[in-house]
């Protein structure tokens, strides 16, 4: 890097390198920094002014500064800033000997000869400025030594652009002139960083990036069979062994080291344990398969590759229902549910008369479930108001979240029919 004298220093490499060029094309004539000047003293005053008119942050290099200091605010690193200069090139002379034509050409043809300052260009420009006094102002001057040369390249200015740029200078006449670009300038601040002490044992460790693949969910019973509490679900995929094997459901990580058959397959049970207690809830449920890595003094297993998320659909089961009268009805579900889940009842007549439609009614339940308690957040069981049911016997179903309940078939191996759970309305 370099510091705050390295844009000054750009300006003074670029002078000595056109006065190069200016003295070849017009002898007795340089280059010098300074802003464009009356046309009449460029006539008796040959030569070509550097000036310097907008400094902008490199694109390419703006996002490579991280954060200097850290939380406590010590310094970590030098900050440090990158800038693109441009600058403008005017030419004077005599235009009946076409003395600025004769500058511009010669400045053109070295600047695309040699674009880049080099580190002697810059340390014998430097030299030639100071003269060997360690007093001047560039005597601490350091561009030479930045890991970062500085490229020259032209500016293509229209003639819309040129008119704007030369209207910022008031009342000064239009002289020949040409735009280029100095390119990076690192400037570093200054200050010394607080170093860390050395690494005492390095705990280095290398593993294949290996991402495990989810490519199916369903329940050991079978691909058709609905995914129950008590239910073994299997993850089929690729990769899916690891160091470390955790499945993920929702936001609760459940060791899967027992499960696990090769890397295609995990069998996972849906109980208490491997789950916390009243963990699960009925509803679409996401799924990962994590490996994790042992590491560190002492080792300890850190999260590491997370699978793809895939979906399965957990679905409640109504352990009971209880119709004391027409109007009301208590079914007892498993999983319990929680005080934001939406729950619907479900009714069918079980065995209509064969002259009529099947009667069939849905129910709400009550505001959060009828969990008055706040400091509960899941009931067992749902008490439902109902209207209207006529007495008989009648198929219960109840959809939490938009996930329904299974029914059971009866034995009949000819003509099976859905049998239970089933209530009786009186």
């Amino acid at each position: 890097m370099s510091n705050s004298l390295a844009v000054a220093t750009v300006t003074v490499t670029l002078c000595q390198l056109l006065s190069e060029a200016a003295e070849a094309a017009v002898p007795g004539t340089s280059a010098a920094p300074g802003r464009p000047r009356d046309t009449a003293d460029g006539i008796s005053n040959p030569g070509i002014n550097v000036y310097l008119y907008q400094a902008l942050p490199n694109a390419a290099w703006r996002n490579e500064d991280l954060p200097a200091r850290r939380p406590d605010g010590t310094m970590a690193r030098c900050p440090q800033a990158a800038l693109d200069l441009h600058y403008l090139l005017t030419f004077y002379g005599s235009e009946l000997q076409t003395e600025p034509q004769r500058l511009l050409g010669s400045a053109v043809s070295v600047l695309h000869a040699r674009p880049v300052l080099t580190r002697e260009m810059i340390r014998a420009a430097v030299n030639a400025v100071t003269g060997g006094d360690s007093g001047h102002y560039l005597a601490g001057s350091d561009l030479a030594d930045s890991v970062e040369a500085v490229r020259l390249s032209p500016i293509p200015l229209n003639l819309e652009e040129l008119s704007k740029l030369w209207s910022a200078f008031f009342q000064t006449p239009y002289a020949l002139s040409a735009a280029y670009q100095a390119s990076v300038v690192l400037i570093e601040a200054q200050g010394t960083p607080q170093s860390a002490l050395p690494v005492r044992r390095p705990l280095i460790s290398t593993v294949p990036f290996r991402r495990p693949l989810i490519e199916r969910v369903f329940s050991q019973a079978g691909e058709g069979e609905p995914i129950i509490l008590g239910s073994t679900l299997l993850i089929a995929g690729k990769g899916l062994r690891g160091e470390s094997t955790l499945v993920r459901i929702g936001e609760i990580d459940v060791d899967s080291a027992s499960g696990v058959t090769g890397d295609k397959e995990i069998a996972l049970l849906l109980a208490s344990p491997p789950f916390p207690a009243g963990s699960l809830r009925a509803g679409v449920q996401a799924v990962q398969v994590v490996h994790q890595r042992t590491m560190g003094l002492p080792p300890v297993a850190r999260g590491g590759v997370e699978s793809n998320a895939a979906a399965f659909v957990l679905r409640p089961v109504v352990t009971g229902a209880l119709a004391p009268d027409a109007s009301e009805m208590i079914a007892t579900l498993d999983p319990a549910v929680g005080r934001s889940q939406r729950v619907v009842l479900l009714l069918n007549e079980y065995d209509p008369l064969p002259d009529r439609a099947a009667r069939a009614y849905t129910f709400n339940a009550p505001k959060d479930n009828g969990i008055e308690d706040e400091d509960v957040d899941e009931t067992p069981s749902v008490t439902f108001s109902m209207t209207g049911v006529e007495p008989g016997e009648y198929l219960v179903r109840v959809r939490v979240d938009g996930v329904e309940s299974p029914l059971a078939l009866d034995t009949d191996p000819d003509n099976p029919r859905y049998a239970a759970p089933r209530v009786t309305v009186p």
